[in-house]
């Protein structure tokens, strides 16, 4: 059982946890009753604290002592933006979705950057930190990425990234059906004067880049796949699909004119890592976007 205990003038319901168990187990048997597709929601929608801290994760573990806030509203409305998600959020980083669209970083003084929204939710929500970038995604690349909230946390992730980053995947709708099922693509990727990225199946001087495939979908026009990297190189996937005679779609870079849905069909949608500070496993997968899923019905 949980004991239950209420604030003065607060929006959450409290308790604490007098067993160990995972929070949506924990969540299913609390007495609000609520179903697990609400929870999920409610989770999904930062409405649940752990000691204070905002939780997404359903299999996220508890400790007996922990204390749950439920938030009567079931969502956290202090985070509001058209052009990223705060999925996750502790007072060492935070895990985003970015939306097409948007630069990670600031590249001029009026651009539109994850890193300036961020910034300015934490002045609004009055914390100490600002957002400090350890990797990228393209401006027209969707989903996930990790931003630290400090100096410390920052040099972590970047010194031992490819440790701390255990399963990083993206899906994209490429040109045209796919022969086959899964394999991988490895070469050596280099950019040219022009600062385009090519391949080159000896060492060229460049970086050698892993990428592995696995077609989740497809029909005669187009497949979805699933790309996981060995290693992260720029414009890794974008380049090895059109490597593969299948671009991904509504590239203008590396494509072929192929645009179904007016952008790029690229898509960061899990990733899992280790938490540099606490060094618990951190897991996060986002929906494939509907457009993508739209082309396959």
């Amino acid at each position: 059982m949980k004991t239950f205990y209420n604030k003065p003038n607060d929006d959450y319901d409290h308790y604490v946890v007098k067993e160990p168990s995972q929070l949506l187990d924990w969540l299913l048997a609390n007495p609000n009753g609520e179903s697990k597709s609400k929870l999920k929601a409610t989770l999904k929608g930062r409405g649940i604290k752990v000691n204070g801290k905002q939780i997404t994760q359903f299999d996220y573990q508890l400790k007996a002592g922990d204390k749950i806030s439920i938030s009567r509203s079931k969502k956290n409305d202090q985070f509001r933006s058209r052009y990223l998600k705060l999925i996750y959020e502790d007072q060492y980083l935070v895990v985003i979705e970015k939306n097409i669209g948007v630069l990670s970083m600031a590249a001029g003084h009026s651009s539109l950057n994850v890193k300036t929204i961020l910034d300015d939710y934490f002045r609004k929500t009055r914390q100490k930190c600002t957002a400090h970038v350890v990797h990228r995604l393209d401006r027209d690349t969707s989903g996930l990425m990790i931003y630290a909230k400090d100096l410390e946390t920052e040099r972590l992730l970047e010194q031992d990234w490819h440790h701390i980053v255990y399963d990083r995947r993206y899906v994209a709708v490429v040109s045209g059906e796919m022969e086959d099922d899964e394999g991988t693509i490895a070469n050596w990727l280099k950019d040219n004067k022009a600062y385009v990225t090519y391949s080159s199946p000896i060492d060229n001087g460049g970086k050698y880049a892993i990428t592995h495939f696995h077609v989740l979908d497809r029909t005669t026009e187009h497949s979805l796949v699933e790309f996981r990297l060995e290693t992260g190189r720029k414009n890794q996937i974008r380049v090895h699909s059109a490597d593969m005679m299948h671009p991904v779609c509504g590239d203008v870079k590396y494509g072929n004119g192929d645009d179904p849905i007016g952008r790029l069909c690229l898509h960061a949608y899990v990733l899992c890592f280790y938490h540099p500070i606490t060094h618990e496993r951190m897991e996060f997968e986002a929906s494939i976007p509907v457009a993508f899923r739209k082309l396959f019905k």
